[in-house]
């Protein structure tokens, strides 16, 4: 049997844990959730394919980031801005919804505020945190090449509980390894990219490929934004049961700043 209270840290991962209050207005080009997204002149606000506008979740000043981003794979200035479709949610199984949900990089000097299309959120402020993370046993099996149904499952929960990574009840975040709430995203990704349908029973994907698939797709597909259920006094935003929405961009693309490759998986329970 692994000893995984010596194994598990050689997985970590660094993230920036995030938390939204109620505060004074942000400043023009400040982190924030909600309200009006600060953006250049000549910005298109981003709609769907079908045309409808998508929602502005939050955006981030990316020089106060960079004090909490220990894997220095953010920016180091401009602002990253985060838009979703609320109304529909989609929740990223489909090829069809590319379009539904958007990250723009504006790395300019002037920004300006302009009225939020879509549903409008309040504005609220952010606080960051360092953290550090461990897979969840779906992201790790494909990794470490087990079987999810391995009998080190329950070891390796088991140490992930007592060296202090356990599951978060709630827990908004850029970077590190997602809080997973049903399976493994990556693959979900790498087989969206390849226009494969995962609506059904994905008795049409070659098990062959997808086996293939598996390990290379963690190892491509990075976390960058993990939003949880947002709420204050009088203002909550859940994403179906008590779930979170993960935008996942390729590493390779997140270090070339191609914020247009992200993709959008949904999870609730």
């Amino acid at each position: 049997m692994t000893d995984w209270k010596e194994q598990l840290p050689k997985l970590t991962k660094p993230a920036i844990g995030l938390t939204f209050q109620a505060g004074e207005p942000v400043a023009i080009g400040g982190s924030k959730f909600g309200g009006c997204p600060h953006v250049p002149k000549e910005f298109l606000w981003p709609t769907d394919q079908n045309g409808r506008p998508l929602s502005f979740l939050a955006q981030f000043q990316c020089r106060e980031l960079a004090a909490f981003d220990q894997s220095g794979l953010l920016p180091k200035t401009g602002l990253l801005s985060f838009f979703y479709d609320l109304e529909e949610q989609p929740w990223g199984y489909d090829p069809k919804s590319r379009g539904s949900a958007r990250v723009f990089w504006f790395d300019c000097e002037t920004l300006q505020p302009v009225q939020p299309q879509g549903i409008p959120l309040p504005e609220l402020q952010v606080e960051y945190s360092a953290l550090q993370e461990i897979p969840d046993w779906s992201d790790a099996c494909p990794l470490l090449g087990l079987d999810f149904l391995d009998a080190e499952l329950r070891p390796y929960d088991n140490a992930r509980r007592e060296l202090g990574f356990w599951y978060p009840d709630n827990r908004s975040q850029l970077l590190g390894w997602a809080d997973i709430i049903q399976n493994n995203m990556t693959l979900e990704c790498e087989l969206i990219e390849r226009d494969y349908y995962l609506g059904g029973s994905w008795s049409e994907i070659p098990l062959e490929e997808r086996e293939s698939l598996r390990k290379p797709s963690v190892e491509k597909w990075q976390l960058l934004f993990q939003l949880d259920t947002v709420a204050t006094e009088d203002f909550e935003l859940m994403f179906g049961d008590c779930g979170r929405i993960y935008f996942y961009i390729p590493l390779e693309d997140l270090k070339e700043r191609r914020f247009d490759r992200t993709w959008l998986i949904q999870q609730c329970y």
